[in-house]
């Protein structure tokens, strides 16, 4: 019996092909116009467009014409649909002198398509980026995302982004007054994120944003000449917050770092969830606030010196913690057995869930883990990241620990 195969794609609505088509690289989706006629023109249709580096693959001085025309005809020709995603990735420079791209035009060409999410990766010669002004006024723009290259990013002073809920910035030159300028002007702003960015020099950072719910502040903090930079965080409905703090050059600048910490720590008292990774050495020295609503804490272990007396008062001040992660990127020099600090409450009444990541097996973490065996009453599960063990080792610790007493008797210990 003859087969006969059936094309069942093809005949799917055109807006529905569009979409499976947007998910794929830009070279593959206008590859798919040599299928048949319905798909000639179909990669011009999708809702989101990516270019990067690939896309210069190969690329001679004959034909950057015809990719430049190809580029208008996908992005600025009329009755065009609206876009969901346009993408510079790394590769594509903002002021390209080798091939005279029109990168602002291909930007403006997506703004006045209604483009939801812009995410861009520039490279770009000079001190400050700027990109066009137009897109820090765009009301379509729900997300934002832009990295910098260790640049300032030129905010101008006309920003309305009345729709945006999530902006990142990345790998930038924190300017307190562009940055202040921009935030402040994202009215719905419920996403904030600053990951690999750089604070130095005098530079004040406010973030006041009523209507963020979650926060990433992922910040290199250089002191360099007149160090005097401020972090003040303004958002009472802050649910979640991920903070990493690296401090360099800091051995006689204690009290100015101290009171940067502070000024971060303050402003993130209302949330559900912290992630926390910070030189504890000056942490220690900040007076910290209550945690009222604060039931998921991790926390990045950076030093070493006393911090098991630093995480026993920030446990103090956290007393409806549910669940608990450690994660240790230095070794462990604990001294737990030594320990006279009254027990957390959070610890006898709330705490069910502990984490604790690169556990390396040294007595100092067994005291640890007794430590918490021994006073978290409510305890469901411990768990415990062993990677680096092999399974041997890990077969000996795992025995080893079921054999440390615990308060709680609905306890269950699991490695992974």
């Amino acid at each position: 019996m003859a087969m006969c195969s059936e094309d069942r794609i093809s005949s799917l609505p055109d807006h529905i092909l569009c979409h499976i088509l947007s998910f794929l690289p830009l070279k593959e989706a206008v590859r798919t116009s040599v299928i048949s006629t319905k798909w000639r023109y179909l990669f011009a249709s999708i809702s989101t467009i990516e270019f990067d580096d690939s896309l210069l693959s190969g690329l001679t001085d004959r034909n950057v014409d015809s990719f430049k025309n190809f580029v208008d005809r996908l992005l600025k020709f009329p009755d065009q649909v609206s876009l969901d995603c346009f993408r510079l990735s790394d590769g594509i420079s903002l002021n390209d002198e080798d091939h005279d791209f029109d990168v602002s035009g291909w930007i403006c060409a997506a703004l006045c398509r209604g483009v939801k999410e812009i995410d861009l990766f520039l490279d770009y010669f000079g001190c400050v980026l700027t990109v066009p002004a137009v897109l820090f006024t765009c009301h379509s723009l729900v997300t934002l995302k832009l990295n910098a290259e260790c640049r300032k990013i030129d905010v101008p002073s006309d920003v309305c982004l009345g729709n945006l809920k999530t902006l990142q910035l990345r790998n930038t030159v924190v300017d307190g007054d562009s940055i202040h300028r921009l935030i402040s002007n994202c009215h719905v702003l419920e996403d904030l994120a600053f990951i690999e960015c750089h604070l130095m020099y005098a530079s004040a950072l406010n973030i006041k944003t009523p209507s963020l719910k979650r926060l990433v502040l992922d910040l290199d903090v250089v002191e360099y000449g007149d160090f005097n930079n401020v972090v003040v965080i303004n958002a009472p409905n802050l649910e979640k917050a991920d903070i990493s703090i690296y401090l360099f050059g800091f051995s006689d600048r204690e009290t100015s770092a101290t009171h940067l910490i502070q000024g971060i720590i303050q402003g993130i008292c209302t949330v559900r969830s912290l992630n926390l990774t910070i030189n504890d050495l000056i942490f220690r020295t900040c007076r910290l606030p209550i945690f009222h609503n604060l039931i998921k804490f991790e926390y990045g272990v950076l030093g070493s010196n006393g911090r098991e007396t630093w995480l026993v008062e920030f446990l103090h001040c956290a007393p409806n913690l549910n669940t608990l992660t450690l994660n240790f990127l230095v070794v462990v020099e604990t001294q737990w057995k030594v320990l006279h600090m009254e027990v957390p409450s959070c610890l006898s009444l709330h705490l069910k869930e502990i984490k604790i990541l690169n556990f390396k097996g040294d007595m100092r973490m067994f005291e640890m883990i007794s430590y918490f065996l021994d006073n978290a009453m409510v305890l469901e599960k411990l768990m415990i990241g062993m990677k680096s063990l092999s399974e041997t080792q890990q077969s000996i610790v795992f025995n080893q620990l079921l054999q440390l007493p615990k308060s709680s008797k609905k306890c269950q210990v699991v490695i992974f």
